[in-house]
């Protein structure tokens, strides 16, 4: 695979022109690791998707070209930002140019469909907005959640893993060989990215990531219903509520929501007293089971979706507040729970 000889190349690069993540007092990191592996992980994308298109019967897609020119604006906005760590307001404008491409490659969330009304509402111009919205939510998700070894390459992986198995059930065969080169691209990049890292993919390879999974789960909402909507939030549970209570906990201290802050889900865990490892597997754990029930979705009645979606935000909301997402003390649910059985006895 070409990532196996792109990645250590990468290394070399970014080690002789000292692009390199330094420490800081709000990284877990103790030492320069280099910063490139974003760029490993586009280029084999590139080599692999190119391949794919001259030497087999697959044709080249709307969805392949998406990625692959919206993918290098993406690339070049995460290069910029690794390097010379620019303005957020300057990443938020590549981002927006990349949904632009993805929208110019047909990737448009176009109508709505509303449970017991018979006829999908055409969303017409709105769609623009809410497809750019789309794009960057999930492409910030996974940037935020690049915070440990490992961490959202492999929860990447895996929500790239699943929307191949959603892909191929309902018959996406260029979706699915698409997301196949991904998790292949991913899975060499974690020899070198897991705990402890030869190489971080960046804000490149996070930003990249992001939107390819932005642009592959695009394909479902074309057509927006609550089980096409469901599906990608299931397969992206853990960035999608990670960045939620990031929003509300920035906004309850009142801080920008451009601010690090060292209180993410993956933090709270090794506050805990978990290792990086062991934080990183749990969350992987997660993100499969809700990935498997991402798949399940797709041939469920609709009360079964229901359900399943419920079952999602009561669990992220209770592991919010055991492990403090929001605040130390905002655990009303507890409390109240806690009151109750003090009652009681």
């Amino acid at each position: 695979m070409a990532i196996l000889f792109l990645t250590p190349l990468m290394i070399l690069v970014a080690k002789k022109l000292n692009i390199v993540d330094q420490p800081n007092n709000r990284k877990v990191h103790t030492k320069s690791v280099p910063l490139l592996g974003g760029l490993a992980i586009y280029l084999s994308y590139f080599v692999s998707y190119g391949l794919l298109v001259i030497f087999t019967d697959n044709v080249a897609t709307n969805i392949g070209y998406g990625i692959l020119i919206g993918g290098l604006v993406m690339v070049i906005t995460g290069l910029v930002d690794d390097i010379y760590d620019i303005k957020p307001v300057y990443k938020m404008f590549g981002q927006v140019m990349a949904a632009l491409i993805a929208m110019e490659f047909g990737l448009l969330i176009e109508r709505v469909s509303i449970p017991l009304i018979a006829e999908p509402i055409q969303l017409g111009w709105i769609g623009i907005p809410i497809t750019i919205l789309w794009v960057l939510a999930i492409t910030n998700a996974v940037n935020l959640l690049d915070g440990l070894d490992g961490l959202a390459s492999g929860v990447s992986g895996i929500a790239v893993a699943s929307l191949f198995f959603v892909s191929l059930s309902i018959g996406h065969t260029h979706v699915a060989m698409v997301a196949l080169i991904i998790v292949g691209t991913i899975m060499g990049f974690l020899h070198f990215n897991f705990n402890p890292a030869k190489i971080f993919m960046g804000d490149t390879g996070s930003l990249f990531l992001g939107f390819s999974l932005a642009c592959l789960s695009l394909l479902n909402l074309k057509e927006a219903t609550f089980i096409s909507l469901l599906i990608p939030v299931l397969i992206l549970s853990v960035p999608i509520s990670d960045t939620f209570f990031a929003i509300v906990r920035r906004k309850v201290k009142r801080v920008p929501f451009s601010s690090a802050d060292k209180n993410h889900l993956h933090h709270q865990l090794l506050k805990m007293g978990m290792t990086q490892k062991q934080a990183v597997l749990l969350i992987y754990s997660i993100s499969v089971f809700f990935g498997l029930l991402s798949v399940l979705s797709v041939s469920s009645a609709f009360w079964v979706s229901i359900l399943i979606f419920s079952f999602y935000l009561f669990f992220f909301y209770i592991i919010a507040e055991c492990i403090g997402l929001i605040s130390e003390n905002y655990r009303p649910l507890i409390n109240t729970l806690n009151r109750v059985v003090r009652k009681r006895k």
